[in-house]
C-alpha cells in the first residue's frame, strides 16, 4: 500500500526537478539517476537502467516518462500521477509565464546568460551518469562492442528506432550463436527504415481548441527521439500544411521549450498558449503528454518478466547499452554548444570534480553555474 510518506517524497523530489533540471532529457536522467540511486536507494542502477531502456521503447519524452517510471515503482499508479505531474508542473507555468510575455511585448526574454553557466555544469552531471551507468550496463566485451556501435550510428544520424531495436538483436544472436536470424533482422531493419517522403499542400484550417488537442495527442503518442525530431513534427503540419505559425515563431518555442527547465516537450505549452491562450496551453500540454502516462502504466509491470526470460533479457541487455550510446551521442552534440570558450570549459572540469569528490546535490550545481553565468555575462 502507498503511504502518504513516499507519495509526498515524490512530489517535494519531481517539483524541485521540475524546477532545477536544465539541459534536455539526458541531464534529466542523469539527475534522477543521482537523486534515485545515489542519494535515496530507491532503485539500484540496474533498476534505473531497465526503466531508461522501457522509456526508449514507448514514444513520448524520454525524461518525463523515467520521472513516471520512478513515480510507479515508487509509489504504484498514485506515485505515477504524482511524480509525472510534479516534474511537468513547474516548467508547465515558467513557460506559460514566457508565452505571455511574448504575447505582450513580442520577443523572448534574454536568457543567454543563464545557459552560458547552466550548461557545462549539465554536461559534468551528465557525463558522471554515463561513467556509473555503464559501469552496470557493460557486463562484457560484447556489451562494450554494442555500446561503442551504437554512438557511432547515433552520431550518424541512424534512426532511434532501428538503432534500439538492432542492439537488442545483436544481444540475442550473440548470445544464442544463430548468425542466420542477424542476417535476416539486418535485411527487414533495412527495407523497413525507407521512408518515402510525401508533399503536402496548406489548406486553410481554422485553428481550435479541439483540433489544437487532438493534434498534440496525436504527437504525444507517436513521436520518438529528442526536440529536434519534435520540431519536424511541428512544423509539417503547423507551419507547411496549416499555416498556424510562422517559422519564426515555431523556432521560438523550441527554444522556449530547451532552455527552461523540465521536458523539451513544454514547447507544446507556448504553442498552445499562442493559439489559444491560457487553456490552449493547458490542453496542448495535457495532449503531449497523458500518453506517456498509459504507456509507462502499461509498460512496467512487464519488466521483470522481461528481465527473467533469457531471450528478452538479451535483447534488454542490447536495448540498454544502446539507450546510453544515444545518451552519449546527445551529450556529445549539447557539449559542444555548451563548451564554448575557456570559462565553459573550466565550469565543466571544475563540475566534474567536485561531483566525483564531494559528491553535492546537483541541483546546487545548477544553481551556482547560473549565478556563475550570470557574473561572467555582465550581471555584476
Amino acid at each position: 500500500m502507498t503511504s502518504r510518506g513516499s507519495l509526498a517524497e515524490l512530489a517535494g523530489l519531481f517539483l524541485r526537478l521540475g524546477i532545477t533540471a536544465f539541459g534536455g532529457p539526458a541531464a534529466h536522467i542523469g539527475m534522477m539517476r543521482d537523486e534515485v540511486v545515489e542519494r535515496r536507494g530507491w532503485l539500484t542502477d540496474t533498476e534505473f537502467l531497465d526503466l531508461l531502456a522501457a522509456t526508449h521503447l514507448i514514444p513520448g519524452p524520454n525524461s518525463t516518462e523515467m520521472a513516471i517510471h520512478v513515480g510507479y515503482k515508487r509509489g504504484g499508479l498514485p506515485g505515477l500521477l504524482v511524480a509525472g505531474s510534479c516534474f511537468i508542473l513547474p516548467p508547465f507555468l515558467i513557460v506559460v509565464g514566457i508565452a505571455w510575455a511574448y504575447v505582450r511585448y513580442g520577443d523572448t526574454p534574454q536568457v543567454g546568460w543563464l545557459m552560458y553557466g547552466v550548461s557545462p555544469v549539465i554536461i559534468a552531471i551528465v557525463a558522471q551518469a554515463l561513467w556509473k551507468l555503464g559501469r552496470s550496463a557493460v557486463k562484457g566485451p560484447a556489451t562494450a562492442l554494442i555500446g561503442m556501435l551504437s554512438i557511432g550510428l547515433a552520431l550518424a544520424g541512424f534512426n532511434e528506432l532501428a538503432l534500439l531495436a538492432l542492439a537488442g538483436i545483436v544481444m540475442l544472436v550473440t548470445r544464442l550463436g544463430h548468425p542466420g536470424i542477424l542476417t535476416a533482422t539486418l535485411i527487414a531493419l533495412s527495407a523497413g527504415g525507407t521512408v518515402l517522403a510525401q508533399t503536402t499542400s496548406a489548406v486553410d484550417v481554422p485553428v481550435t481548441l479541439t483540433r489544437l488537442t487532438l493534434f498534440f495527442l496525436k504527437v504525444g503518442s507517436i513521436l520518438f527521439g529528442s526536440g529536434y525530431v519534435l520540431l519536424a513534427f511541428l512544423r509539417a503540419d503547423l507551419t507547411d500544411r496549416w499555416g498556424w505559425l510562422t517559422d519564426q515563431q515555431l523556432i521560438d518555442a523550441v527554444t522556449v521549450g530547451q532552455v527552461t527547465p523540465g521536458p523539451v516537450f513544454t514547447t507544446a505549452t507556448f504553442i498552445g498558449y499562442l493559439l489559444g491562450g491560457w487553456i490552449g496551453a493547458t490542453l496542448a500540454t495535457i495532449g503531449i503528454f497523458a500518453p506517456g502516462f498509459l504507456f509507462v502504466a502499461v509498460s512496467q509491470p512487464l519488466i521483470p518478466k522481461l528481465r527473467a526470460s533469457a531471450i528478452t533479457g538479451a535483447l534488454l541487455d542490447g536495448v540498454v547499452v544502446a539507450s546510453l550510446g544515444l545518451m552519449a551521442a546527445v551529450t556529445w552534440h549539447l557539449a559542444r554548444s555548451a563548451i564554448v570558450d575557456v570559462p565553459t570549459l573550466g565550469l565543466a572540469v571544475v563540475a566534474s570534480v567536485i561531483l566525483l569528490t564531494l559528491r553535492p546535490n546537483s541541483a546546487w550545481l545548477v544553481l551556482s553555474g547560473a549565478v556563475v553565468g550570470w557574473i561572467l555575462q555582465g550581471g555584476i
